[in-house]
Parts: C-alpha cells; sequence; structure tokens
C-alpha cells in the first residue's frame, strides 16, 4: 500500500519519527502474532510492517496523537474535510488556540474506546504541518495557554530568530512543504482535496483493525494486552534522557527513559516478548549485561542542522531484548 509520495506514512512531520529504523526493527521483532507500540508518535514502525499483521495496539499520551489515530480508523472522509485548509497564519493561531482548550477534555473522552472527534483530528494535522519548529498544542513556548487564551509570552525588544511583526515565524510556506502540504505537481491545488482523501483512505485500511489508546505507556504494557495474545514485539520509543528537543506531549527530563529501561530489565527475560528499545548511543548500555545487543542506525536529520541535532541523528541506537530473532540466530551459531 502506497500514497502517490511512494510511501504509507504518516501525513505529518514528527520529531523523533523512526521510519528509517524500520528495516532493522522488524528484522529483530519477526512477524509476532501481537505488536504493541506504547509511543505511537508518527505510528511510523506500525505503518513500517513488512508482514500482514495480527493482534496490533498502539498507544500515546498526547491526545492529539491518539484521536488522530482513532479518527483515521474510523472516518477518514471527514479528518480529510478538515485537513484540507490552506495556509494562513490568522487561522493557524485561530485553531492552535481552540485545539490547546481541547487538551484535557480531549484526553478523558479518549478513555471511551468507541470516541474520536474528526475536526479536532483534521485540524490538529492541517497546523502541524503548516508549524514551524516544536510546541505545537503543546500550550508552552512563546505562546502559552492561560486558562482561558493563548498568550503572547515573548518579552520587548525581541532579538530571536523567530522575530516579531512581520518578522515573527511564519507558518512552513517552503515550496516542497511538509505531510498533506507537499509539492504536488502533477495535481495542483485543485486536486490536493483528492490526493489527501486517498492518502488517508490508504492508512484507513491499514489503521480500522488497530486498537489505540490513550495514557501512560504502563497501560498498555500488561499481561492482558501482551502475552495473552501470544508472542508479542514490543517497540518502546520513549522520550530520550540526553539532548534538547522536546516531544508534543512532553516527557523529556522527567525520567520516563529510565523506567523505561527498568521495564525492560524485568521483562526481557520472557520468551514471549521480544522487545526494542530505541535511544542514543549509552543510553540503555546497562541492559547489555542481560544478553540484549544494541545495534545502530543513522535517523534524518530533519530541519535542525545544529551539532547536536547532527549528532544526536548518528548516535541512533536500538537496544533488542535476548529473544528477538537476531539473538537467537547468533546464539545458534554459537552453538552449532
Amino acid at each position: 500500500m502506497k500514497t502517490r509520495a511512494r510511501t504509507l506514512a504518516a501525513p505529518y512531520p514528527f520529531f523523533g519519527g523512526k521510519s528509517g529504523a524500520c528495516g532493522l526493527v522488524w528484522s529483530l521483532l519477526g512477524n509476532p502474532a501481537n505488536y504493541v507500540e506504547p509511543f505511537a508518535g508518527s505510528a511510523a514502525m506500525l505503518l513500517g510492517r513488512p508482514d500482514e499483521p495480527g493482534v496490533e495496539t498502539i498507544n500515546d499520551f498526547d491526545g492529539f496523537v491518539a484521536n488522530f489515530w482513532r479518527a483515521i480508523s474510523r472516518d477518514p472522509a471527514a479528518v480529510a474535510y478538515h485537513a484540507d485548509w490552506p495556509t494562513n497564519e490568522t487561522d493557524l493561531f485561530a485553531r492552535h488556540s481552540w485545539l490547546v482548550r481541547q487538551t484535557e477534555t480531549l484526553r478523558e473522552a479518549l478513555h471511551d474506546p468507541d470516541f474520536y472527534d474528526a475536526k479536532i483530528a483534521g485540524w490538529w494535522c492541517w497546523g502541524i504541518n503548516n508549524w514551524i519548529g516544536s510546541g505545537w498544542c503543546s500550550g508552552s513556548g512563546p505562546w502559552v495557554w492561560d486558562g482561558e487564551k493563548i498568550v503572547d509570552n515573548r518579552q520587548l525588544p525581541h532579538l530571536g530568530n523567530a522575530g516579531r511583526g512581520i518578522n515573527r515565524q511564519l507558518p512552513h510556506l517552503g515550496n516542497a512543504g511538509r505531510g498533506i502540504n507537499r509539492q504536488l505537481p502533477h495535481l495542483g491545488n485543485a486536486g490536493r482535496g483528492a490526493f489527501i482523501a486517498e492518502w488517508f483512505n490508504i492508512l484507513y485500511e491499514r489503521m480500522r483493525d488497530v486498537r489505540v489508546a490513550c495514557g501512560d505507556w504502563q497501560r498498555v504494557l500488561k499481561d492482558s494486552v501482551t502475552t495473552r495474545h501470544g508472542l508479542t514485539g514490543v517497540f518502546l520509543d520513549p522520550p530520550y534522557d540526553k539532548g534538547s528537543m522536546d516531544y508534543g506531549a512532553g516527557g523529556m527530563g522527567l525520567g520516563i527513559s529510565s523506567a523505561v529501561r527498568s521495564w525492560c530489565e524485568a521483562n526481557g527475560y520472557n520468551s514471549m516478548l521480544r522487545i526494542v528499545l530505541c535511544g542514543h548511543a549509552g543510553e540503555h548500555d546497562d541492559l547489555t549485561s542481560q544478553g540484549w545487543t544494541t545495534h545502530q542506525w543513522a535517523a534524518r536529520k530533519g530541519y535542525a542542522l545544529t551539532d547536536e541535532a547532527i549528532g544526536n541523528s548518528a548516535s541512533e541506537t536500538v537496544w533488542a531484548s535476548p529473544h528477538c530473532i537476531a539473538m537467537q540466530e547468533t546464539q545458534a551459531r554459537m552453538f552449532a
């Protein structure tokens, strides 16, 4: 299944996406009967699965992410309708303000497994494709939610790169575009709605049987979600401890990465689990003493071509639990 963009991918950019590691990760996981992804984000790993899926569950603490994937799996036409809108800075500000006000009620509503909101999904997707940098719908940063409205929290004189007035940060206006706003020379503006609808329908076909949860990552790692359904592949991509980049729903510096590593230490022995954990080089090397293997891969550098971003992309690493396929094959050769 491919879009005109030649790939089955999320229709929005997402910091920390792992599409470049799909081949490596699935070679380690194989084709388990059950698959769980507690930090879904752009769902790149699920979308990059090479084999026919079985039972699949994804989760994200960010209600906007979870709602988007749930809405796509229920009503892609409605989501496409709300996502199809021209780039407009005034609308970007207004919709950002409105969406931030939905944050808490949306997350609460998503505890109902049948709930989704196509308008929120479409507006969120449209906005994140027009937004530059981090902070979209986070309610933090230069534009802060004060409980009643979005407040421009920047101070004068403003000398930052983003600027103010005619020099302020603009929505994404590059010719290439991002996600649903990418350049379409063969379609033109008149065909953009059809392009979005086609992309979302393809995603619907892939996502319609995927279970989408919204909440703490540990909720989807209980036996009732994992091994009760058979051999289970678990892909863990928590906010990294290293680096200064932020995630949409936060998580940096909160110890989530360490907590995930502790879960891995406690569960890596389980022959019914094949676990792959992401991080920067050295972040989870304590696991190697328990038989985990390390595998490096090169991530895309994206827009932030800083020394830190370039260094981080080069140090991307995954740790594979002892029962992953690659480790099993290595042991077989050793004792042959």
